[in-house]
């Protein structure tokens, strides 16, 4: 074998182990690891995932507009276990326009979770309000098919209409948070966590954010808050952000802080994010027909 032949050889089997050390690493480290496919051909425009508050194994994933007001109880391995439908608006057309995200926390009641449906979805920033849905979880929910009564709640911008697809729960500070999605800086919005069914309040505006990139992939497609309130996630259809709170300051004073970049393995229209019930570790979907559901660590 000539010289060059075997230098030729020898970078080509150094570059080869290197590829197989990181893939293995990769594998190894969880950094990216599929935990298992969407189970159920409705679940075909995935846009929102959070793990239950009551039931360690069992994730709530919904579609977004086209679809009715309901919400999907699911296995992490992507196997449908309920269909969970609620009361929405009679004056649209299939009961929502167009739910983006939901989040899952306390309610009016101690000691109870709750599901909230984030009906946030504006593509043309034209909906005078937006309405978001909380429906309490029910442990022993056992029918495939379930009906319950969910408690709207109205709002609107005080800047003007904007599309948004985060919605996200801050247990510490008690509220509900949303992020806009579309314009080169977001701006983070939030209101009280507790209110009374029917109820109509005004955002109030808490910082804005920019995100590097080219629109539309670095438009805000979703975001989570843990359980405990200690790790917040946002996503585009390219990067997941992540930060770490510091005690129990504001939710908005922590993402003021520059974000770190997280693994995200790039989906094919990537909009659900969502932390496990202990928050060591969190799952990624798109939208599309038996998508893939990804797993990933948590820094903490």
């Amino acid at each position: 074998m000539s010289r060059v032949r075997k230098r030729n050889f020898l970078f080509l089997l150094v570059l080869m182990l290197f590829v197989g050390s990181y893939a293995r690493h990769r594998h190894y480290g969880h950094l990216i690891d599929v935990a298992g496919h969407l189970q159920d051909k409705q679940m075909n425009e995935i846009s929102g995932i959070a793990a239950s508050g009551i039931s360690k194994d069992i994730f709530y994933v919904h579609n977004d507009s086209g679809d009715t007001s309901r919400v999907f109880a699911i296995t992490a391995d992507g196997k449908l276990k309920n269909t969970i439908y609620y009361n929405g608006d009679p004056s649209e057309l299939l009961a929502v326009a167009d739910v983006e995200d939901i989040a899952v926390g306390p309610g009016p009641n101690a000691g109870a979770s709750y599901i909230y449906m984030g009906d946030i979805g504006d593509n043309g920033a034209k909906r005078k309000s937006i309405t978001i849905y909380r429906i309490q979880e029910q442990k022993n929910w056992k029918d495939s098919v379930i009906h319950t009564t969910a408690a709207p709640l109205h709002l609107t911008y005080p800047d003007g209409p904007k599309d948004a697809e985060a919605l996200m729960l801050d247990p510490i500070g008690k509220v509900l948070c949303i992020v806009s999605k579309r314009q080169d800086t977001v701006g983070i919005y939030t209101t009280p966590l507790d209110y009374k069914p029917g109820e109509s309040r005004v955002l109030t505006l808490r910082g804005k954010l920019h995100f590097t990139g080219f629109p539309p992939l670095k438009w805000i497609t979703a975001g989570d808050i843990s359980r405990d309130g200690s790790q917040i996630l946002l996503k585009n259809y390219q990067k997941v952000y992540y930060w770490a709170r510091t005690g129990n300051e504001p939710i908005w004073q922590t993402m003021m802080r520059p974000a770190r970049e997280l693994s995200y393995e790039q989906e094919k229209q990537g909009e659900a994010i969502g932390f496990t019930h202990d928050g060591k570790a969190y799952y990624t979907v798109s939208e599309g027909i038996f998508s893939p559901i990804y797993h990933y660590n948590s820094p903490q």
